[in-house]
């Protein structure tokens, strides 16, 4: 790879099984040029009941029909970029046990890069797992990176909220972010997983847009408490959590109606954020928030009021929400392929700063 930034491509396809998005960044693998053109490629319903139906599962079992759905979507989605030099292909989250049986993320790198004649980076969480990391979340040294771009000088937060949420907060004051006291990560709880799980069950929808079944209905306080009560929310970080670790929420709003079920799940998980935002080392200046939860406007209010600082999506500081992830991955590609750590102790609680992933480049 040429010295200096190079244009790289990276694709995320995320826990609420919407799509694959794809996004370019210019980056050195230290610091942000440029971002460059994006897209997405959008999974039909019978791919996204395959895929749902593979969670949970792990190699050696019965993927064949989910392996095809992964495989093509991102060759679709990834091939009009001819401008790439170098890929960051995350694939798609099945399971993660990080103290248990690792983490599972389906999808062939080695073919892709036969398949767009360019070299990808993959299976970038296996190397921290298996040096006692969690293995997630791993976009927090592009949110090092975000928070450079966009001149930041006070510590402050990025929260995504996809399928699982997860909070980054982020000291730009920092020589590197695998530095001691640069970043804190984990994994609040449960985001649009579940309630996306509950739209589907009840009312055949993908998910709740706009928050408009939220808005109209009750928060159950009984439901709440109970959610709260998980040894979850004790625990310190680092912590990661798998897609359906909260799938017991679905329960506990059983007997609600619809409104007041997904009223009550949304505010689950404003209050997970809100619980996780105690393990900040000093309160952030504002909270950034990204991910499809950021354009639910009962989520965004519940976060507002319950917390102390300025909330806001990302794109009120110029970034962009819906790739956020995407580009995460094409900017750790780069720090693959130049041997730069992708998570640290303060990311994932992994002994000491790792380089993750595997690069694969075409067969001749």
């Amino acid at each position: 790879m040429a010295k200096g930034p190079v244009w790289a491509l990276g694709a995320m396809s995320g826990t609420s099984l919407d799509g694959v998005d794809a996004a370019l960044v210019l980056t050195d693998g230290v610091a942000i040029s440029e971002f460059g053109a994006t897209g997405y490629r959008a999974y039909s319903d019978a791919e996204r009941a395959t895929l749902k139906a593979a969670l949970g599962r792990w190699p050696g079992e019965d993927l064949g029909a989910a392996s095809d759905v992964v495989q093509r979507a991102h060759a679709e989605a990834l091939a009009p970029f001819d401008r790439a030099e170098i890929i960051g292909f995350h694939g798609q989250t099945l399971a993660h046990e990080p103290r248990g049986r690792g983490t599972h993320q389906l999808g062939d790198g080695a073919a892709l890069a036969d398949t767009l004649m360019r070299p990808v980076v993959w299976d970038f969480r296996s190397a921290d797992v298996a040096l006692g990391g969690e293995g997630a979340p791993l976009a927090p040294f592009f949110h090092f990176a975000c928070a450079l771009w966009i001149g930041a000088t006070r510590p402050l937060a990025f929260l995504n909220l996809g399928g699982v949420g997860n909070l980054t907060w982020v000291d730009p004051r920092a020589a590197a972010p695998e530095a001691d006291g640069a970043l804190v990560a984990f994994d609040t709880g449960p985001a649009n997983a579940p309630i996306n799980d509950l739209v589907a069950q009840r009312r055949g929808l993908s998910h709740d847009k706009d928050g408009a079944l939220a808005a109209q209905g009750k928060v159950e306080d009984g439901a709440l408490e109970l959610f709260l009560d998980d040894v979850y929310f004790r625990k310190m970080p680092p912590k990661s959590l798998d897609r359906d670790d909260f799938s017991l929420m679905l329960d506990l709003v059983r007997e609600l109606s619809d409104a007041d079920a997904a009223a009550t799940m949304t505010a689950m998980a404003a209050a997970a954020v809100m619980l996780g935002m105690e393990h900040c080392p000093e309160p952030p200046a504002r909270l950034l928030v990204t991910g499809g939860g950021r354009r639910n406007p009962v989520m965004m209010r519940m976060l507002a009021a319950g917390l102390d600082c300025p909330v806001d999506p990302v794109e009120a500081v110029g970034l962009d929400g819906d790739m956020l992830e995407a580009q995460a991955f094409a900017y750790l590609a780069v720090r693959v392929a130049r041997g730069l750590p992708t998570s640290a102790p303060g990311t994932t609680g992994v002994a000491t700063p790792v380089s993750g992933g595997q690069i694969s480049r075409p067969a001749d």
